[in-house]
């Protein structure tokens, strides 16, 4: 694969208490701030991860040498603020955020017809605390998530019992495959299933598409289990917008049934633009192009 992304994210239990702690004793911006102090340390100590994010922005988004050195530190502080954001939301601050939607009403129309459907996001803005949101509007339940659910497991526990209920659902992949015949379920029921379309588990089957102008590797199961049961597929992204406003897009696929590679492909062009008109949002933090190789 490539990367050292092992389905885990960095931190530690202690360290997750301590922010929480300062986020719900101070507030939002307090945390923000104490957040570039937190970023500092990262910057120092993740040399593997600084040059992958700068060869993302150097390579991928075609900035200068110096600009894209100054975009790592501005990447890492984007994703700590959605981080943050999540907490917060999850913990009933939800009412201090606003957010707008593009292309809502594809969403409206799969849940109308009741048909089920496939939604694709990626590991980019913070599609997973959009439910927050949209149970202003649907019945989260009607909603599924794919996750590895990988995070380490005493800070997901930790989470769990600080938050508040989440009504969207969460279908774990699971090794004995049984997930398969919960994705299945959920369609058939007429509900939206979200997968993420970027990010791969090692010794899993991948397709290759040109993203941002090299070739890169994504996994099949999305793009192939869409392709051919030719379910309605929207790719939907959340993105942070300034201070604490959220973006909803929401676009339809038109690939042909049994052309998984086609819809991949429309993939990567919707990835491409979303992430030109957020560049600093992009949270894959390894090597995701194999770039190390030809270094």
């Amino acid at each position: 694969m490539a990367a050292e992304w092992e389905g885990k994210s960095r931190g530690t239990l202690l360290g997750y208490k301590i922010y929480i702690f300062f986020l719900r004793t101070f507030g939002i911006s307090a945390a923000y701030f104490l957040l570039r102090i937190v970023i500092c340390y990262y910057v120092l100590f993740s040399p593997k991860s600084n040059r992958d994010t700068y060869t993302y922005f150097r390579k991928r988004q075609g900035y200068s040498s110096w600009k894209s050195i100054v975009n790592v530190y501005k990447s890492y502080f984007t994703f700590g603020k959605t981080l943050t954001d999540k907490v917060a939301i999850s913990t009933g601050l939800r009412d201090r955020f606003t957010y707008t939607h593009d292309g809502i009403e594809h969403i409206d129309r799969l849940l109308k017809e009741n048909q089920g459907g496939i939604l694709i996001s990626g590991h980019v803005g913070n599609f997973e605390i959009s439910h927050y949101f949209l149970e202003d509007r649907y019945s989260i339940s009607n909603i599924s998530m794919v996750t590895t659910m990988a995070e380490h497991q005493n800070i997901q526990e930790y989470m769990e019992g600080i938050s508040e209920e989440a009504h969207l659902k969460f279908i774990v992949v699971k090794e004995d495959m049984s997930h398969i015949f919960e994705i299945h379920k959920a369609i058939d029921e007429g509900g939206l299933v979200v997968f993420t379309g970027d990010r791969y588990m090692p010794g899993s089957k991948t397709l290759s598409e040109n993203f941002m102008g090299k070739e890169a590797q994504f996994p099949m199961g999305p793009y192939l289990l869409a392709s051919r049961l030719n379910m309605p597929v929207l790719f939907v992204y959340f993105m942070k917008g300034p201070k604490r406003h959220y973006n909803l897009y929401a676009r339809t696929a038109q690939f042909k049934a049994r052309d998984a590679q086609g819809l991949l492909k429309e993939y990567t062009q919707s990835m491409e633009w979303i992430l030109k008109k957020y560049p600093f949002q992009w949270f894959n933090y390894f090597d995701f192009w194999d770039d190390r190789k030809e270094a």
